[in-house]
Protein backbone atom coordinates (compact mmCIF):
# COMPACT_ATOMS: atom_id res chain seq x y z
CA UNK A 1 0.00 0.00 0.00
CA UNK A 2 2.77 2.43 0.95
CA UNK A 3 4.71 1.66 -2.25
CA UNK A 4 1.57 2.20 -4.31
CA UNK A 5 1.04 5.63 -2.77
CA UNK A 6 4.67 6.61 -3.37
CA UNK A 7 4.53 5.45 -6.99
CA UNK A 8 1.23 7.26 -7.52
CA UNK A 9 2.70 10.43 -5.98
CA UNK A 10 5.80 10.28 -8.17
CA UNK A 11 3.71 9.70 -11.29
CA UNK A 12 1.47 12.66 -10.51
CA UNK A 13 4.49 14.91 -9.89
CA UNK A 14 6.08 13.84 -13.16
CA UNK A 15 2.83 14.40 -15.03
CA UNK A 16 2.43 17.85 -13.48
CA UNK A 17 6.02 18.85 -14.17
CA UNK A 18 6.09 17.64 -17.75
CA UNK A 19 2.81 19.09 -18.96
CA UNK A 20 3.41 21.09 -22.08
CA UNK A 21 2.52 24.71 -22.08
CA UNK A 22 2.13 27.07 -24.93
CA UNK A 23 3.80 30.36 -24.47
CA UNK A 24 1.80 33.40 -25.29
CA UNK A 25 3.78 36.01 -27.06
CA UNK A 26 2.31 39.43 -27.08
CA UNK A 27 3.67 42.55 -28.55
CA UNK A 28 3.36 45.82 -26.79
CA UNK A 29 1.71 48.42 -28.96
CA UNK A 30 1.11 51.97 -28.10
CA UNK A 31 -1.68 53.86 -29.73
CA UNK A 32 -0.63 57.24 -30.96
CA UNK A 33 -3.15 60.03 -30.57
CA UNK A 34 -3.63 62.87 -32.98
CA UNK A 35 -2.00 65.30 -30.60
CA UNK A 36 1.18 63.81 -29.14
CA UNK A 37 2.17 67.03 -27.39
CA UNK A 38 -0.60 66.35 -24.83
CA UNK A 39 1.04 63.08 -23.77
CA UNK A 40 3.47 63.46 -20.89
CA UNK A 41 6.53 61.27 -21.03
CA UNK A 42 8.03 59.91 -17.85
CA UNK A 43 11.56 58.59 -17.51
CA UNK A 44 11.91 54.96 -16.48
CA UNK A 45 15.09 55.80 -14.58
CA UNK A 46 14.78 55.58 -10.78
CA UNK A 47 16.17 58.85 -9.45
CA UNK A 48 15.76 58.01 -5.76
CA UNK A 49 19.26 58.72 -4.36
CA UNK A 50 18.48 56.74 -1.20
CA UNK A 51 18.54 53.51 -3.24
CA UNK A 52 21.94 54.07 -4.86
CA UNK A 53 24.23 51.11 -4.25
CA UNK A 54 21.62 49.04 -2.40
CA UNK A 55 20.73 46.50 -5.10
CA UNK A 56 22.33 43.09 -5.18
CA UNK A 57 23.80 41.91 -8.45
CA UNK A 58 21.70 38.75 -8.66
CA UNK A 59 18.44 40.44 -7.74
CA UNK A 60 18.86 43.31 -10.16
CA UNK A 61 20.14 41.02 -12.91
CA UNK A 62 17.30 38.54 -13.02
CA UNK A 63 14.79 38.55 -10.23
CA UNK A 64 11.90 40.36 -11.93
CA UNK A 65 12.05 38.44 -15.19
CA UNK A 66 12.89 35.17 -13.42
CA UNK A 67 9.93 35.50 -11.07
CA UNK A 68 7.62 36.14 -14.02
CA UNK A 69 8.98 33.13 -15.91
CA UNK A 70 8.50 30.90 -12.87
CA UNK A 71 4.92 32.10 -12.41
CA UNK A 72 4.14 31.20 -16.03
CA UNK A 73 5.67 27.72 -15.77
CA UNK A 74 4.77 24.62 -13.82
CA UNK A 75 7.55 25.15 -11.23
CA UNK A 76 5.13 26.09 -8.46
CA UNK A 77 3.53 22.65 -8.73
CA UNK A 78 6.54 21.19 -6.90
CA UNK A 79 8.33 24.19 -5.36
CA UNK A 80 7.45 27.24 -3.30
CA UNK A 81 9.55 30.20 -2.22
CA UNK A 82 9.92 29.13 1.39
CA UNK A 83 10.00 25.56 2.63
CA UNK A 84 9.74 22.18 0.98
CA UNK A 85 6.73 21.14 -1.09
CA UNK A 86 7.58 18.17 -3.33
CA UNK A 87 10.99 19.63 -4.09
CA UNK A 88 13.06 22.05 -2.04
CA UNK A 89 11.92 25.60 -1.41
CA UNK A 90 13.69 28.27 -3.42
CA UNK A 91 15.10 29.67 -0.19
CA UNK A 92 16.76 26.30 0.51
CA UNK A 93 18.32 26.29 -2.95
CA UNK A 94 19.50 29.89 -2.54
CA UNK A 95 21.08 29.09 0.81
CA UNK A 96 22.87 26.04 -0.60
CA UNK A 97 24.34 27.63 -3.74
CA UNK A 98 26.19 30.92 -4.08
CA UNK A 99 25.32 33.15 -7.04
CA UNK A 100 28.31 32.33 -9.22
CA UNK A 101 28.19 31.98 -13.00
CA UNK A 102 29.14 28.29 -12.65
CA UNK A 103 26.26 27.61 -10.22
CA UNK A 104 23.79 29.57 -12.35
CA UNK A 105 24.79 27.52 -15.41
CA UNK A 106 24.64 24.24 -13.46
CA UNK A 107 21.22 24.93 -11.93
CA UNK A 108 19.81 26.16 -15.24
CA UNK A 109 21.00 22.88 -16.76
CA UNK A 110 19.16 20.95 -14.03
CA UNK A 111 15.95 22.85 -14.77
CA UNK A 112 16.21 21.90 -18.43
CA UNK A 113 17.55 18.33 -18.11
CA UNK A 114 15.95 17.36 -14.78
CA UNK A 115 17.85 15.63 -12.04
CA UNK A 116 17.75 13.54 -8.91
CA UNK A 117 19.64 12.73 -5.76
CA UNK A 118 20.49 16.22 -4.51
CA UNK A 119 17.29 16.83 -2.55
CA UNK A 120 15.87 13.37 -1.89
CA UNK A 121 14.44 10.43 -3.77
CA UNK A 122 11.87 12.20 -5.93
CA UNK A 123 13.44 13.23 -9.24
CA UNK A 124 12.85 16.62 -10.83
CA UNK A 125 11.30 16.28 -14.26
CA UNK A 126 13.10 17.69 -17.28
CA UNK A 127 11.84 20.92 -18.86
CA UNK A 128 13.32 20.81 -22.37
CA UNK A 129 10.92 23.51 -23.60
CA UNK A 130 12.63 26.13 -21.40
CA UNK A 131 15.45 27.88 -23.24
CA UNK A 132 18.79 28.26 -21.41
CA UNK A 133 18.54 32.07 -21.15
CA UNK A 134 15.14 31.82 -19.44
CA UNK A 135 16.36 29.04 -17.13
CA UNK A 136 19.26 31.28 -16.07
CA UNK A 137 16.88 34.15 -15.31
CA UNK A 138 14.80 31.78 -13.18
CA UNK A 139 17.92 30.65 -11.30
CA UNK A 140 19.01 34.26 -10.74
CA UNK A 141 15.65 34.97 -9.16
CA UNK A 142 15.83 31.86 -6.99
CA UNK A 143 19.35 32.71 -5.82
CA UNK A 144 18.23 36.25 -4.99
CA UNK A 145 16.10 34.73 -2.20
CA UNK A 146 19.14 33.83 -0.09
CA UNK A 147 18.35 34.33 3.60
CA UNK A 148 21.58 33.49 5.41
Amino acid sequence: MKKSLIILGICSVIMACTSSETSDTTSDTTSVGANQSDVAQQSSVDTNVNKIGTETTVASAGSAKGKELISKSDCLTCHKEQGKLVGPGYDEVANKYSATDANIDMLAGKIIAGGSGNWGEIPMAAHPNIIPADAKEMVKYILSLKTN
